[in-house]
């Protein structure tokens, strides 16, 4: 079952309220997408630890709903 990206970025919105997410579908079948993530509550965080947030955000979806998330993330400049 493919993912809609307003769901994914619903789920990181939820997580990271303060977030700025854009959501970019990469091969048009819902399942493969690409994200940018800013957010405050990144500051002080490894790139490691930015990633983990974000898969927690999505609540066990990756890898099962969401078969592939390029991710690109980070803290306000």
């Amino acid at each position: 079952m493919a993912m809609d990206a307003g769901e994914i970025q619903a789920l990181i919105k939820e997580a990271l309220p303060d977030a700025h997410v854009e959501i970019r579908d990469l091969a048009g079948d819902g399942d493969h997408y690409a994200a940018i993530v800013v957010s405050a509550q990144f500051t002080g965080k490894s790139r490691v630890q930015q990633h983990q947030m974000v898969y927690q955000a999505l609540k066990g979806k990756m890898g099962d709903e969401l078969h592939a998330l390029a991710l690109q993330t980070s803290a306000p400049a």
